[in-house]
């Protein structure tokens, strides 16, 4: 069972592809589900201060459902999944919220890529790495994630160590930062992402470590996987490393979603 619940297709403003070319390399692949997670619109900006290549505007939004949702009548091998990617940021929970409820999604899944307007996961933006101390800017980041889990918005944390893709990573111990993380994961009952895209960045490793993939299994986590595709190439990619990690560390379920609703399968 492998399923792939992280695609970004050109609705989203800064990938390529139509759905149908992602779903044919998901059907050439062998997958069992995908789950399309184009970025909702940056609903805490105002007009003049959208990123044009980062997200669908909200007008998009009726389509980009509609376009999945007749995806999703199709018979065929792949079953197809209506999610998105939301990012979160404090103050702007009910504008997130009231936006959310408007759409019948399976899934939600929450992402930070934001730290005070810094979007920090953008090329462009590199250089201000150098304007913080690393591990006071690990602090902020994963206090965020744990913020955006706790909102009760999500039902997935995406990439939840995503600040480490530049490979800047400093050299105190993060296991305490881990296990706040996985503590609040647990009382907020969100799923862990585990998302192949940063075997494709500097770091050249899956969100998140080992290390944290060890901490959330003590904890109970679930756990689900996803490429990051932003080309339909991309889908599937990094999957079996994944279920390597995963089994290695001792997790024999991932977990998918129907409207909202969990179920598990067993990875092979």
């Amino acid at each position: 069972m492998l399923a792939d619940y992280h695609i970004h297709t050109k609705m989203c403003g800064h990938a390529t592809g139509e759905l149908e070319e992602y779903l044919f390399v998901a059907q050439r692949l062998g997958l069992d589900e995908i789950g399309f997670s184009d970025h909702l619109p940056l609903y805490f900006l105002p007009p003049e201060e959208i990123i044009p290549d980062y997200a669908m505007p909200e007008s998009d939004m009726p389509v980009y459902v509609d376009a999945v949702r007749e995806l999703q009548k199709k018979d065929g091998s792949v079953q197809v999944k209506l999610g998105v990617e939301a990012d979160y940021i404090p103050g702007y929970e009910d504008r997130l919220e009231k936006l959310l409820k408007s759409y019948p999604f399976d899934y939600i899944i929450g992402s930070v890529h934001f730290i005070e307007g810094w979007s920090f996961d953008r090329q462009e933006e590199i250089g201000r790495y150098s304007e913080w101390d690393i591990w006071e800017l690990y602090e902020r980041y994963f206090a965020l994630v744990q913020q955006a889990a706790l909102s009760g918005l999500f039902d997935v944390m995406a990439h939840p160590d995503l600040i480490k893709k530049f490979n800047f990573i400093p050299s105190r111990d993060l296991i305490p930062l881990y296990e706040d993380t996985a503590q609040a994961f647990k009382k907020a009952g969100v799923c862990v992402e585990v998302n192949t895209a940063g075997l494709r960045y500097p770091v050249r490793e899956i969100y998140p470590s080992q290390s944290f993939l060890k901490v959330a299994f003590r904890y109970g986590l679930p756990v689900i996987l996803g490429s990051d595709a932003h080309l339909p190439e991309h889908v599937g990619t990094g999957l079996v490393e994944a279920v390597t990690l995963l089994r290695k560390i001792g997790y024999t379920e991932i977990t998918l979603f129907e409207q909202r609703r969990r179920y598990k399968r067993t990875i092979c």
